[in-house]
């Protein structure tokens, strides 16, 4: 009897350890290449830092773009190296594009190049992604008319005057579109932008 249970007991644990194995492991996007347009001032931390380590971890070559040169400063004042203004960027070099919230990504709300940039990439057929308010920038490049998309809670109403059908979670996927509420879905929109470059 008792060479019964060891027995089991030790198909359990090779049974476990195949399970967490697999949810350990990381995904393969090695040739990926995205590119992260953060605020020159006030983009804030959770929002960059989960997807921009994520994305790196798992291999995909990331680009931060903002306004400026040299460095951003976030919200809680990290400072983040820029690789290239958003004017010097092609979606057609990216497999996703994604942009960040925080109070100071209200300065692509009007940017003719953050719009630009957006459209190419709905165009070409390539994950675009937005958190917070960023969504904003989006609505307004005219790019969530009848999309399925959330955002921070006090600009939503910004995304539905542009034709977006607003929903009520933190992370929504439509298509190759996502959009996420705010900081507390940071790692949720890291996950699924990870999932869908897959």
């Amino acid at each position: 009897m008792r060479s019964w249970m060891l027995i089991i007991i030790m198909m359990g644990a090779v049974w476990a350890g195949t399970i967490l194995g697999k949810e350990n492991t990381m995904p393969d996007l090695k040739g990926k290449k995205v590119l992260i347009v953060i605020a020159a001032a006030d983009f804030r931390d959770e929002e960059f830092f989960a997807p921009y380590n994520r994305l790196r971890q798992c291999g995909a070559a990331v680009t931060v773009a903002s306004s400026g040169k040299g460095k951003a400063v976030s919200v809680f004042g990290k400072m983040v190296a820029i690789d290239r203004q958003i004017a010097e960027c092609k979606a057609e070099d990216y497999d996703a594009i994604v942009f960040i919230g925080g109070p100071g990504a209200a300065e692509f709300f009007t940017n003719a190049t953050a719009h630009a940039l957006a459209r190419t990439a709905v165009e070409q057929g390539k994950v675009l992604a937005a958190i917070c308010i960023a969504p904003v920038t989006l609505a307004n490049a005219g790019v969530l008319k009848g999309k399925k998309v959330t955002g921070f809670p006090s600009f939503q109403n910004q995304l539905a005057a542009q034709g977006a059908l607003v929903v009520s979670q933190d992370v929504i996927q439509d298509g190759k579109l996502l959009t996420a509420s705010g900081p507390k879905a940071a790692r949720e929109f890291a996950a699924a932008l990870v999932k869908m470059l897959e």
